[in-house]
Formats: structure tokens, sequence, C-alpha cells
């Protein structure tokens, strides 16, 4: 579905900045604002209207969410945009710039999974599982696999599309997949990084798996964490 463009100047606050040549001490001018950063990962996969932010980052005000979007928008990282009838909704999409900012994502979550104070427990979103294996992915393990492996995660659907030792991971129609796995992202986290048995999170009601069991059981072992840092002693 095509996309109208809104023409928008908005009037951000004011930010403080770092007075500092450095490009890395700039991308902090840009999102170093807290906040900034999940904005940006949850529209990672695609436009979201304002609501479906507030309920991908249930910590985050709505007065908060319209300085980020609005500072965001400013820097040139997103532009809001209006979706054509029936449809009639406004939503934000990251510029081609700021999708850019993806390995950004990648090289902090790995990273910070190397931290022994990580909680895996918390909030997990479903740009978060998915970005979460865009990262994780080892090739080397995938090696030999033409797979479609499918997701259902509440009224959203993803594919993903192993081959050749790489993996592509959309939304998308769920026809092609050779399995299904349907289940919240904090479940279908559980299965990939958990190391929590499919048979027991079906057995509990949690997941369930439509089509090939095996390719879904070896799909979950491809996502090797790094190694956690020693703690303080």
């Amino acid at each position: 579905m095509k996309l109208e463009k809104i023409t928008h100047d908005p009037q951000s606050r004011p930010k403080r900045h770092y007075e500092d040549a450095c490009a890395t001490a700039h991308a902090l001018d840009l999102v170093g604002e807290r906040w900034a950063l999940l904005v940006m990962r949850e529209l990672m996969l695609g436009p979201k209207r304002f609501s479906d932010l507030r309920e991908s980052l249930p910590g985050i005000s709505a007065n908060v969410l319209t300085q980020r979007l609005e500072g965001l928008e400013s820097a040139g990282i997103l532009v809001r945009r209006k979706l054509p009838p029936p449809a009639s909704v406004q939503v934000y999409e990251l510029t081609d710039w700021g999708y850019e900012s993806e390995p950004i994502f990648q090289a902090l979550g790995r990273w910070a999974a190397r931290s022994p104070s990580h909680d895996p427990t918390l909030p997990f979103s479903t740009a978060s599982l998915v970005l979460s294996m865009r990262t994780m992915f080892d090739a080397e393990r995938a090696k030999g696999m033409d797979a479609r492996v499918g997701f259902r995660i509440g009224e959203e659907t993803f594919l993903a599309r192993l081959a050749g030792g790489r993996i592509r991971i959309d939304r998308a129609p769920l026809d092609e997949a050779d399995v299904i796995l349907a289940g919240t992202p904090s479940v279908l986290a559980g299965a990939i990084y958990g190391g929590q048995p499919l048979e027991t999170l079906e057995q509990a009601g949690a997941l369930r798996i439509e089509g090939d069991r095996a390719l879904a059981q070896r799909f979950v072992s491809l996502f090797p964490l790094p190694s956690k840092v020693s703690g303080p002693a």
C-alpha cells in the first residue's frame, strides 16, 4: 500500500548538545535522549501508529513519546505519513538513513548481551525479537539450510528465509512457510535463547507449531548468545 508523505515542521524542545566535533558525540546529539533509540528500534520493521509505539514501549508516556518522535523527525531520522483510504491513519516511519542504523543496534545488542546484569525476563517486544535474531544468527550452524520459517505473533506474521548461510526476516504472509511458530515474543525468545524445550512450551499452551517440527527444532538452535563477562568481584 503506497504511503503519502505529510509535510510537517515540528517544533521540538531544545536539546542539550555535547559541543564536540567527534561524530560519535554528534550521534548522541541526534539519538542520545532517553527512549530515542528504542523508538527507532520499534520502527525498524516498518511504519507504526502512535498507539502501536506506546503499546510496544509500555514505560513511555504519551508526552515523552511525542517529544522523541518530533526530535527524530527534525533530525531527519523518521517521517510521519498518512496512509491512503480506507486506512487514513497517521504512521511514523524511518527514513532510508534511519534504517541504516540497524548495525548500531546489532553491535549494541551483542555487546550488552554479555553483561552479567542483563535481565531477560523484562518485557520483550516483537521488534526486539526479530532484530535479535538478525543479530545473533550463526551462519555456520545454518550451513546447508534452505528453509522458510514463519512466525505468528498476535496479529502480525513474519517469514524468515534461510539460504546460503544467511537469514532474512520480514513481515510477510506465511503461505510459503515450511513451519510456523506461534506465540508471544517472550515465549519465542525463551525457546530460542533460553533453551526451553519446544514440547514443554507446547504442553503449557504457550507455543503452537505447525509444519516441519524437526526444522523448528533446528531453527531455534541457530542463535547462540555470546559468553558473559565476569561480574564484579
